[in-house]
């Protein structure tokens, strides 16, 4: 009798792919690298950055769940998610370091068209991958995929946004629609029908803030209104800042199959994520400059203003409502959208 020429799974995700083996260097060589667009060369512990004057460092976590739904998926909304805070502090990014988490049994077609939409989201975004690590747990121990990036940025010259800069008498500016990141992917978790209508509006926003560095100091506050939406930015710049807001519902682009859907579901537009859009605070004679810069490149072509500061009644937000009447703008409470990014 001979014993059969042992057989080696090659369609899903391994606990050896995580053993820092063979079957590990095969991973990073075939599928993490390439995707990645990684020159080829010796895989050190640590990269090298050249000098940086005003450097920014951010991290997050992404545990999005599915992980591919309209207008994106994980891979992209890890690079966008972390370019987008790096340029809410006035940043362009320069260096991105990527680790995945695998479960056990993931498809390595599902993986590998993942880290490809991430490559190409860091491609279009001009900043590198220069470092990364990959894990291996075992079934049930994550969902298929969580991502965590770090990146590193350059501030820009002139530009120092901060939420505690907000001040009186600002125009608050919004740079597009409100709620689509945060429905798209509700939609497609529950089936829900609405993915042939609305889109996730995910997308780097460094090249937006780049339109408005020409106002330098004048841009007090730049936020991105994801998790909490957009009423959570508002509250948390009103209280690092100490001064108010008066918000114009009339003036909020919430697209109308977001409105059906929030109205179908109980959700208010206010509170759902969003990964393409920020809100900027500058002083009210600079608003219209700032509103050109911002609808003179494509992140930014619908940017509206939507309200303004005030000292009347500090660290609260009000909405002035399409009715007349005004009503309190609260910061959420608890996950209405769990595992949204």
């Amino acid at each position: 009798m001979q014993c059969p020429t042992p057989r080696q799974e090659t369609e899903r995700v391994l606990l050896g792919h995580g053993a820092g083996g063979r079957l590990t260097a095969e991973l990073l060589a075939t599928l993490v690298l390439p995707a990645l667009g990684a020159r080829p060369g010796p895989l050190e512990d640590a990269a090298t950055l050249p000098p940086l004057e005003s450097p920014v460092v951010s991290t997050d976590s992404f545990v999005v769940s599915p992980l591919f739904f309209p207008g994106g998926d994980i891979g992209s909304l890890a690079v966008h998610g972390t370019v987008n805070d790096l340029a809410m502090r006035g940043a362009e990014p320069v260096a991105l370091a990527v680790s995945l988490i695998i479960e056990e049994g993931m498809a390595l077609a599902e993986l590998r068209s993942v880290m490809e939409s991430l490559g190409k989201a860091a491609a279009d975004a001009e900043v590198p991958v220069v470092t990364g690590d990959t894990k291996v747990v075992g079934r049930g121990a994550a969902d298929r995929l969580f991502i965590t990036t770090t990146g590193i940025g350059r501030r820009l010259p002139g530009l120092e946004p901060s939420a505690a800069r907000a001040r009186p008498n600002d125009a608050v500016l919004l740079s597009g629609p409100i709620g689509l990141h945060g429905t798209a992917v509700l939609s497609t978790r529950e089936g829900l029908g609405f993915d042939a209508d609305i889109a996730s509006d995910s997308c780097p926003l460094h090249r937006l803030v780049r339109a408005l560095a020409p106002l330098g100091g004048g841009v007090h506050t730049l936020r991105d209104p994801t998790r909490g939406g957009l009423a959570a930015a508002l509250n948390e710049i009103a209280e690092a800042s100490g001064t108010g807001a008066e918000i114009d519902e009339a003036a909020l682009p919430v697209p109308g199959p977001v409105a059906a859907a929030c109205d179908l579901l109980g959700l208010d537009p206010l509170h759902v994520a969003n990964e393409g859009c920020l809100v900027a605070y500058v002083p009210e004679p600079r608003a219209d400059d700032a509103l050109r810069a911002m609808r003179g490149v494509p992140e930014g072509a619908s940017a509206v203003r939507v309200g303004r500061t005030t000292a009347a009644h500090p660290g609260r937000v009000e909405l002035s409502t399409r009715v007349g009447s005004r009503r309190v703008i609260d910061m959420p409470l608890g996950e209405q959208l769990p595992r949204i990014c």
